[in-house]
């Protein structure tokens, strides 16, 4: 039986992370809210579910339903072959996945300051400021620190984030680069330079051929300015 993945339709969103998985191993699986987006909001409302969704992203396996991109992606690891063997290592995966989750939202954060309810146009100078502080304090902050886990990772030989081979935090961090490369193209201008190990990794995972396929067919939304990435040109400049 093919997983559900259960997102908003158009978006990358949080539930691409589990797309790169899912697609990374060559699972059998429906992105349901493509063509049936009443059933995501019929989960979402659903007074009969013993345990409803919050929200999306969550993913149904049978009649198990796994919410929150973190869990679905622990969840899944073991079984998509992304995950490490060792048992201690998958918390140690899972928590660099929240960490990168603590970013995800940091990210949206840029362009919705205020309120999520509000829209971008009605709280344009919050943003501003916000952006002007990711890019000089937060962005350096966490790219450092995935840095010098790759860097550290006794087992990774700097290709990996954790354990010895591809996991789905490889993946993430991949749609991390790819993200804020979107978002604010002059601020990561340098990232090479920067955080060579990590553009590395992003650049190893684009050319996995499962990955590199789906980056170049329909199934891979573009980024746009609905998602938690979006590129406005007056939130970007450039750093050393």
């Amino acid at each position: 039986m093919a997983y559900e993945l259960y997102y908003w339709d158009g978006l990358q969103g949080r539930g691409e992370f589990v797309r790169l998985a899912l697609e990374e191993a060559g699972a059998d699986y429906v992105d349901v809210a493509r063509s049936n987006p009443d059933a995501m909001t019929a989960l979402l409302d659903s007074t009969t579910e013993p345990h409803p969704p919050y929200a999306p992203p969550f993913l149904k396996d049978g009649d198990l339903i796994v919410p929150q991109t973190a869990n679905i992606l622990f969840y899944l690891g073991p079984k998509l072959g992304l995950a490490p063997k060792n048992d201690a290592l998958r918390y140690v995966a899972n928590g660099l996945q929240l960490t990168i989750a603590d970013l995800v939202t940091e990210a949206h954060d840029t362009h919705h300051p205020l309120a999520s309810a509000l829209y971008y146009e009605d709280q344009k100078d919050a943003a501003k400021a916000r952006s002007a502080d990711f890019i000089k304090h937060r962005i350096p902050k966490f790219m450092r620190y995935f840095e010098r886990v790759l860097v550290q990772n006794p087992d990774g030989k700097k290709r990996h984030m954790v354990g010895d081979a591809l996991s789905y935090v490889d993946l993430s961090m991949f749609q991390i680069v790819e993200g804020l490369r979107y978002a604010f193209p002059k601020a990561t201008q340098h990232f090479a330079d920067h955080y060579p190990h990590v553009v590395a990794l992003c650049d190893a995972v684009a050319k996995r051929p499962n990955i590199a396929a789906y980056v170049a067919s329909g199934r891979r939304i573009a980024f746009n300015e609905s998602g938690i990435f979006r590129h406005y040109a007056e939130l970007d400049h450039a750093v050393r």
